[in-house]
Formats: structure tokens, C-alpha cells, sequence
């Protein structure tokens, strides 16, 4: 059963220039351009994408904080933008976040039974404190986390235990959707090992879906069952995580995955490497056509004349690129 159906999201922001006058017109950024995808119930999609590739601006708009300008964001057939404010409310009951800065996502006045309790007090205030406090402790417990430590304040936490106590706080209210915004990025590699795996086991027992927005694909292809990537706003590549990563087909994505070492030499020697060159152009003056054409080494000249339509193979693997070639992760160099 599919619980979330974007189509065609356009996210943009008015943007003045830098030592402009207070009446010259501003610009449009466009951080999310022509954004789609299904999620279905229990599964987990992961994004992907350079800083600046609208990842957490398309987060933000899932949830609300960010409006969108343009497309559809439907619920279970109900489209989010138009849903009056009260309805709003009623539904951020069953979606929430996880943070990319666990320490900042916390009120340093609040200890770690109010933070972790803010949320149920919020929406469903007829609960009693007692049973409240029960809640919060078994949330503790489900996180790693010992119940005698609600007393405590964030500081006294290091990174990891903070990010799950973020965790405790999204899942007290029992969401069918997780959106996590790069929640292991500011953990040592040690430490983003065991929040990931505590999320896909906290996914699996409650029956979760997640969105998992990272930088490391290697993370992503072990916590989601499919992949999106995103460049400047736009889709270029989505597959099942295994696929992607075996397969990929999208010149972008390829370089990605080129990025990511393999722990085993041997095999690091023989795979091939594409480089990818230059900078993210600004998402304010996009390049026309193609977005990824200035950086990309298979650009043709017909590249610049129109956007590239998304391919849609048998095998779900969906491609914006006519030009796509299957490159092997362990294929030898010439």
C-alpha cells in the first residue's frame, strides 16, 4: 500500500542579491525541481546527493516547515498542501524527524524525560503525567538508553546518546513515517554503525517507513530498500539500494559510487573511477537542459536543448540520462 505520492514538487525561494536595492527584484532559487516518487507502507527510501542537492529542503517540505510552490504531496490520497491547518496538525501525529546535529535538536533547559515527553504532551495532552513518564522511560529502554537518566540534560550526553534520545522523541508518538536528515553525519564512524542499525531494527519492529537522507551511499544501501539521487533539485537516478549500487547507470551516480572506498585493495584496484569535475553550479542561474551536463563527461551538445525525460524500464530502475551507460563497480580501468 503506498502511504506518501510526490509528483512533480517544486520547492523555491526569493532570494535579493547581495548589496542589491531594497526595490530590485529578487531571485528564485529553485531548491526542488519537478520532484517524484512513491513510498509504500514499511519501506524505507533513501536520498542521496552532494551538499546543495535540495535533500533536506525536500525533507522539510515533506513535513511542512518549508512550503512548497508547486506539485502535489499526498497522504493516503490526501494532498498535504491542501489541508487546513487544524488537519495539519492532526497529521504531524504520523510523521516526524531526526535531526542531522543531535545536540542542537535539544532544549538545553529541558532534561531528558521533558524532551523526549514534548511531543506526546503536545498532541495528546488528556494523557496522565504518570503514564507520560512511563512512556518516556520505555522509550529510553527501546534507544539503548537507561530509564534512570531522565533526570539528566543534554550536555551530559555525548553525540551518539543525544541522537538517540532525538530517536526516542520522533518514535514516542508512534509516526507511520520517519524522515531522518543525515542523523549519523556528526557521529564518529564508530557510533553512525549503531544508530543506523538502531534504526532499521526500530523500523522493522514497529513497522516503520522511513526517508533516509545521507551523503555516504554505502550507509544508505544498508538501512533503505530504494534509492533516490538527487543534483541540484532534480531526480537523476532512482532503484531498488542493491541494484543502485551494482549497477548504477546515471553518469552522476556513478562518480558517486566511485567516491565510496572498498575496504578490500584488491578489488579497489580493479574497479573503474570516474572523476567528477568542477563545482555545483548555483541552484539561482541552473545550467538549461540537463542540469549535470556542465560537469558531466558523457555531455552531448543536445543536452543543453531540453530537460531530459525520466526512463522507466521494466525493471523499475529510473534513469534521466539517454545517454546512460551500466558501468560495474569492480569493472578494470583501461
Amino acid at each position: 500500500m503506498t502511504l506518501l505520492s510526490v509528483r512533480n514538487l517544486d520547492v523555491t525561494f526569493d532570494v535579493s542579491p547581495r548589496g542589491a536595492w531594497p526595490w530590485t527584484p529578487p531571485l528564485k532559487l529553485q531548491a526542488v525541481r519537478d520532484m517524484s516518487f512513491d513510498l509504500e507502507e514499511g519501506q524505507t527510501l533513501g536520498v542521496v546527493g552532494e551538499s546543495g542537492s535540495g535533500k533536506s529542503t525536500l525533507a522539510r517540505a515533506l513535513i511542512g516547515t518549508v512550503p512548497a510552490t508547486g506539485g502535489q504531496i499526498l497522504w493516503s490520497d490526501t494532498d498535504l498542501r491542501k489541508m487546513s491547518p487544524r488537519d495539519r496538525r492532526r497529521h504531524r501525529r504520523e510523521v516526524q524527524m531526526v535531526f542531522q546535529d543531535p545536540l542542537a535538536a535539544l532544549n538545553p533547559r529541558m532534561n531528558v524525560g521533558q524532551i523526549i515527553a514534548e511531543p506526546l504532551i503536545t498532541h495528546k495532552p488528556d494523557v496522565p503525567a504518570k503514564e507520560v513518564r512511563r512512556r518516556a522511560g520505555e522509550m529510553m529502554e527501546r534507544v539503548g538508553l537507561l530509564p534512570n537518566l531522565l533526570n539528566r540534560y543534554p550536555h551530559e550526553f555525548s553525540g551518539g546518546q543525544c541522537q538517540r534520545i532525538g530517536i526516542a522523541r520522533a518514535l514516542i508518538l508512534k509516526p507511520r513515517l520517519l524522515i531522518c536528515d543525515e542523523p549519523v553525519s556528526a557521529l564518529d564512524v564508530s557510533v553512525q554503525a549503531q544508530v543506523v542499525n538502531l534504526l532499521k531494527e526500530l523500523s522493522r519492529e514497529m513497522g516503520l517507513s522511513m526517508i533516509f537522507i545521507a551523503h555516504d551511499l554505502s550507509i544508505v544501501k544498508h538501512v533503505s530498500d530504494r534509492t533516490l539521487v538527487m543534483y541540484l533539485g532534480r531526480k537523476m537516478e532512482e532503484a531498488e539500494s542493491r541494484q543502485l549500487v551494482r549497477a548504477p547507470r546515471h553518469p552522476y551516480t556513478q562518480a558517486l559510487i566511485a567516491s565510496v572506498p572498498i575496504p578490500d585493495p584488491a578489488r579497489e584496484k580493479l574497479r573503474e573511477r570516474p572523476v567528477l569535475e568542477g563545482e555545483l553550479p548555483s541552484p539561482v542561474n541552473p545550467p538549461s537542459g540537463c542540469v549535470f551536463r556542465t560537469r558531466c563527461p558523457k555531455a552531448q551538445p543536445d543536452c543543453a536543448e531540453r530537460v531530459p525525460p525520466m526512463l522507466e524500464p521494466e525493471d523499475g530502475h529510473r534513469v534521466a540520462c539517454q545517454y546512460q551507460e551500466v558501468i560495474s563497480p569492480l569493472a578494470r580501468t583501461g
